[in-house]
Formats: structure tokens, C-alpha cells, sequence
């Protein structure tokens, strides 16, 4: 377990001490319709690449994260490297903007990404999510695949909501547990300071210290859950597992810290045989430097997910871009 913590931690200390440099990027912002919150802004970075068209890359972030977390900062410039067109999703409030924010479950930002006009040159997708990012893109990929998706990459997904939330709020996994929290409120506190109707003000979330207490006291009632067990039993993957159509690559970590390996193996085993499943030396989103996911080209995750994706899209020269 001690190496699943170094695994976990290393890859942060590395982008802060090597910053990892992904290509010049365009903004994108998308307002989408929500029955419960009306007009949702959605804020993006796309990164062209060798140009518009063929295959478009999806990264999506984890919980309490950004666009500007390690691990997709990391995987941006990697696709840079390799000239792929790819596009960072922030999911609804983690720009901190203050309009609402996301769960677990929320498909939705997914959807409207896929159908705007800024992504209407690209001939297929390709969703690569981390952690709770790597949750909702199954989910999406699950339920509601549009034609255009070709392939979707979960890297240490909690496969089990109710479960996974227990072990989060462990207490050998308080450092995790703050640093996710932090996210979370700081999201929360901009969508405080603009609403009047929380389910808390924020001088009270700010006192929350679990995962539970906060999927129950915040996001259950803001989402129209009736309870936190509710919320969990509705929208986890993990039971969407055997059905899943589209080609889908799940990595995770034999040391994970934070989401432990025996609460996904039960469910991966039961997946569709559209589901290839790794379980690697790594810890929470961060992996041996020298992994092999038995992809050929350079080690290492990024590298070799990069490699998967090629196998499963039809990456091809795109048109020049005109910016």
C-alpha cells in the first residue's frame, strides 16, 4: 500500500515541480437546458491539434477537479505531443463559476458537448475520464451513446458509489479525503454566494468532513435525490457494466488508495466483452512509470492509453485548422 501512495502522489509533485506543457488552446463555452437550474454555462479548452476533423479527444476531469488538474494537464500534453485534436471538459460549476455544479451521474454536460457546433467537424469520439470523470463517461457511454463515439477510456473509476464512499471517508484516507472535499467547496462556495436556495449556506457545508455527509446534506437535496443512498443506487455504473456496447478501456490501479481494487474487480468481472479491464501496478490516477498496457510504443500511462485509442478510432491526418 505504501507504493499506491507514492503512485497516487507522484504524478502532482511532478507537475508542480515539471510542469507538463500541453498545446495553445481555444475556449469553448456551451449553455445547455436544465429542467431543474434552467441555462447551465459549460466552459472548455479545445486543442486543435493538426487541425479540425477525424478524431476528437474528450478528457474529463475527477471530483472536486478541473481542467487544470494534474492528470489532465498531464494527458493534454501528451495528446499534444501526438498532434491529437483534444478537448478539456470542465463539468458544470468546476470553473468555479457559480452556476451550478455536477454529480456523478450528470450525463447531461457530456451530451451537450457532443451535439455543439464546436465539435461538429469531428468525424468520431473518443471519452477519456478520470476517476469520477471516468464514471460519467461510462455512464454516457452506457445510456445515451451518441453514433460519433467511437471508444471511452475510465481510469480508476468508482465503480460503486455507496461502497466507494465508505471507504473515502476511512479515516487512514483523511488526506484524500480533505483534498477532494476542498474542491468540492470551493465549487460549492460560488454557487452559495450566487443562489438563495442551497440546501446549506456555505458557512455550514463548510464544516462537512465526509463524503457521505456531503453527497446527503448537498448534493442529494440540490439534485432532487431523496437521500444520499438514493443518489448512489441510481446513477452507479457499475451495475451498467454488462450491457455496455461501446469499446471501452478500464484502468485501475492494483493500490489505490482511495477507491481499493476490491470494490471494482467484482463489477469488471461481470462487464461486456466490450470492456477491456487492466488492473496495473498504480495507485489512485497515477501509475508505475514504466507501465505497459500491452499497447505498443513508449511506457508509461499516457503513452500507452494514447496507443489503445489509435487501435480503436481511426486516427488519420486531419484538415488544417483555420483559426
Amino acid at each position: 500500500m505504501v507504493m499506491g501512495h507514492l503512485w497516487t502522489v507522484r504524478p502532482l509533485v511532478d507537475q508542480r515541480m515539471r510542469p507538463a506543457s500541453p498545446s495553445p488552446s481555444l475556449p469553448v463555452h456551451i449553455t445547455l437546458t436544465d429542467p431543474r437550474r434552467g441555462a447551465v454555462p459549460l466552459s472548455a479548452r479545445l486543442h486543435l491539434g493538426r487541425g479540425k476533423g477525424g478524431t476528437l479527444v474528450v478528457l474529463v476531469h475527477g471530483l472536486g477537479g478541473s481542467v487544470s488538474s494534474h492528470y489532465v494537464v498531464q494527458a493534454s500534453a501528451a495528446l499534444s505531443a501526438a498532434q491529437i485534436p483534444h478537448i478539456r471538459l470542465n463539468l458544470r460549476g468546476a470553473d468555479r463559476t457559480g452556476f451550478d455544479f455536477y454529480h456523478a451521474g450528470q450525463i447531461d454536460d457530456l451530451a451537450a458537448l457532443c451535439a455543439s457546433p464546436e465539435l461538429a467537424d469531428y468525424d468520431e469520439i473518443v471519452l477519456w475520464g478520470t476517476s469520477l470523470g471516468g464514471h460519467v463517461s461510462l455512464r454516457f457511454a452506457a445510456l445515451t451513446p451518441p453514433s460519433r463515439l467511437r471508444a471511452v477510456v475510465a481510469v480508476c473509476p468508482p465503480l460503486d458509489l455507496l461502497r466507494g464512499s465508505h471507504a473515502l471517508d476511512r479515516w487512514h484516507r483523511r488526506p484524500y479525503l480533505r483534498h477532494v472535499l476542498r474542491g468540492l467547496k470551493e465549487i460549492y462556495a460560488e454557487v452559495a454566494a450566487r443562489s438563495d436556495d442551497v440546501p446549506l449556506k456555505f458557512v455550514e457545508a463548510a464544516k462537512i468532513q465526509s463524503i457521505r455527509a456531503w453527497d446527503e446534506r448537498i448534493v442529494a437535496p440540490w439534485h432532487g435525490f431523496d437521500s444520499a443512498d438514493h443518489y448512489y443506487g441510481d446513477v452507479a455504473v457499475g451495475p451498467l457494466l454488462p450491457s455496455l456496447k461501446v469499446q471501452t478501456l478500464v484502468v485501475t490501479g492494483q493500490d489505490d488508495p482511495m477507491i481499493p481494487v476490491e470494490l471494482v474487480r467484482p463489477m469488471l468481472s461481470r462487464a461486456s466483452s466490450a470492456v477491456e479491464a487492466r488492473i496495473v501496478r498504480g495507485g489512485h490516477v497515477g501509475f508505475a512509470r514504466d507501465l505497459s498496457l500491452g499497447q505498443p510504443g513508449p511506457r508509461g500511462i499516457d503513452q500507452q492509453i494514447i496507443s489503445w485509442i489509435k487501435k480503436h478510432s481511426s486516427l488519420r491526418p486531419q484538415r488544417e485548422a483555420t483559426v
